[in-house]
């Protein structure tokens, strides 16, 4: 879908939203009148399977997870990406992640195309008040920010996590800097609850409408950062330092979730509110660390069941009565049709969803449920590459890189490869990863989404390290280039904060045709500057300080 048809389609959508009937979880039950159910999607960053005592694990306490477990209709084989920016986008868009311009977690490869319409949009479209409280993870600049693509409400931290080059210098989990409707705010606390108090006033706030609430924690994504109160319990049975904080934040997580759910509960909007809580790759299990992990092979980055497989849990009381464990493979491209089912509501208009809605399932409970193949496949580099650590997966089996063979009804620890005793069934998968490859980079390949600078909507825009392109990485001494779109020309005021030098350095600024060079005396980390006219147009934004890239780059247009 086109700009264009984009906008067309979300301002029809606003003008004809109406409340629809709904498919009941019931069989057989009627609904006596349309109504919409509130949403809260609940995500984790890098929690795996195996990372809750209710997937029996004998270390970990979660108390509230376990409760929603016990409440919900679970997807027990539910995937998604390898790292989080990918699984993210599929998740807003129920499209594969390549179709939407993310391809990685850093380096501009984590921006998602603006033409793209998200669940937020859609529902907003519904007559939702739609709210995200963490992590986007999809684009820190217009037009890709979250308040950018359909989120009314918005208390984010930049780029993949917080302390990392997106985010301003000495950020930290406790009393963090974040954006606030696109306005920097530091608030009080620590990150999780931070953003699990924000959700419930929100909730308060709009307790007499349907909501969407999308509660995206960064915990535990490393660093791992926690109050000692809540890794000392692990720590005192003797659990190794890294895996008790990181057990300490799921922990911390979990008591905000019950937070959420004891809203739900004195409001009185449990029976009339989906949960679904679902974490956004594997478990993060660093070397030489052994962990729980429910017997699967692999974790955060690889396409073994330990890295994509993980928990899924729906809750609601209203129409889903009965808590279940459904089997039948589900994805993160099917929440968002299966929410636009929940309303009532048509896909966009031109859009070709990959998912498809779980409603049925979880309205029949059936095992009489089409088999189909889904893809997964994640690695660093601005293209992917076919045959690079992906997956194409069925109910019965599972093809990996092309080559590996795995019977997962019998083997689901992945442990021994059939390829060469079935080699039709691996001649058939390649066959549908090829054309499934082929599709999702036909469109509009991998061009990188563009940054605007120059608009109403961010003046200034601030460019970081986290959305540069052509670098080696985020570290002191390399450098790279934005691909941007200047939207107006005129007159600009630029700042560029390198890193600390006691030397002499040769600073340059390239951008549209302008050049600017500049010596920068001994100790001076912040360069300066005016371009009287910058033109319009798309280009590569490169600034450097003797081969060293900035920390961030400011642009305020006069």
């Amino acid at each position: 879908m086109n700009t264009s048809n984009r906008r067309r389609f979300l301002k029809t959508a606003l003008s004809t939203a109406v409340a629809l009937p709904l498919g009941a979880c019931v069989t057989g039950e009627k609904i006596s009148a349309p109504r919409r159910p509130n949403i809260i999607l609940i995500l984790t960053d890098d929690q795996g399977y195996g990372d809750m005592a209710c997937h029996g694990n004998p270390d970990i306490q979660t108390p509230n997870l376990d409760r929603l477990y016990a409440q919900s209709i679970r997807f027990t084989r539910f995937h998604v990406c390898p790292v989080c920016s990918p699984t993210r986008s599929s998740l807003m868009t129920g499209r594969y992640n390549y179709r939407t311009g993310i391809v990685d977690t850093y380096q501009g490869r984590s921006m998602m195309y603006p033409e793209e319409v998200t669940l937020a949009e859609a529902l907003s479209a519904q007559g939702y008040r739609t709210g995200i409280f963490g992590k986007w993870h999809l684009g820190d600049n217009y037009p890709m920010r979250a308040m950018d693509q359909g989120f009314q409400e918005s208390l984010v931290h930049k780029g993949g996590g917080i302390c990392q080059p997106s985010e301003p210098r000495n950020n930290t989990y406790f009393d963090p800097f974040l954006k606030h409707n696109g306005e920097d705010v530091q608030v009080k606390g620590y990150c999780s609850d931070i953003f699990t108090t924000a959700a419930v006033e929100y909730i308060e706030k709009n307790k007499a409408n349907p909501f969407f609430v999308y509660l995206a924690y960064n915990a535990p994504h490393e660093p791992l950062i926690v109050d000692e109160r809540y890794a000392a319990p692990y720590l005192a049975k003797g659990i190794p330092e890294k895996t008790a904080k990181f057990y300490g934040m799921i922990t911390n997580m979990d008591e905000n979730v019950g937070k959420v759910l004891d809203t739900l509960d004195r409001l009185r909007l449990a029976e009339t509110t989906i949960v679904i809580f679902i974490t956004d790759n594997g478990s993060a299990i660093p070397k030489g660390i052994t962990r729980y992990n429910a017997g699967m092979r692999g974790s955060k980055g690889t396409v073994y069941e330990g890295g994509i497989r993980v928990p899924c849990f729906i809750r609601w009381p209203e129409r889903c009565k009965t808590p279940l464990d459904i089997d039948r493979i589900a994805a993160h491209i099917d929440i968002f049709p299966t929410l636009l089912d929940v309303c009532g509501a048509a896909a966009p208009e031109g859009v070709n969803l990959d998912g498809k809605s779980l409603l049925p399932l979880m309205d029949t409970h059936t095992r009489d449920w089409p088999d189909r193949t889904l893809f997964f496949q994640w690695h660093r580099g601005d293209e992917p590459k076919p045959y690079t650590n992906c997956a194409a997966l069925t109910q019965k089996y599972k093809l990996i890189n092309g080559k590996e063979l795995y019977d997962l009804e019998h083997d689901p620890g992945e442990e021994k490869d059939i390829a060469k005793d079935h080699p039709d069934i691996a001649v058939a998968l390649r066959e549908r990863y090829d054309a499934w490859f082929k599709d999702v980079g036909a469109v509009r390949g991998y061009a990188p989404p563009l940054i605007y600078i120059g608009t109403p909507h961010e003046n200034p825009v601030v460019l970081t390290r986290q959305d540069w392109r052509g670098a080696e990485g985020w570290h002191d001494g390399s450098t790279g280039y934005w691909a941007v779109h200047v939207a107006n020309d005129g007159a600009y005021d630029i700042s560029a904060e390198f890193p600390a030098s006691d030397k002499p350095r040769e600073a340059c600024f390239r951008v549209n045709g302008v050049e600017i060079k500049e010596t920068l005396a001994a100790n001076t980390a912040v360069w300066k500057f005016a371009v009287k006219n910058l033109p319009a147009g798309d280009g590569k934004l490169e600034i450097s300080a003797s081969c060293t890239g900035p920390q961030c780059v400011t642009l305020w247009k006069q």
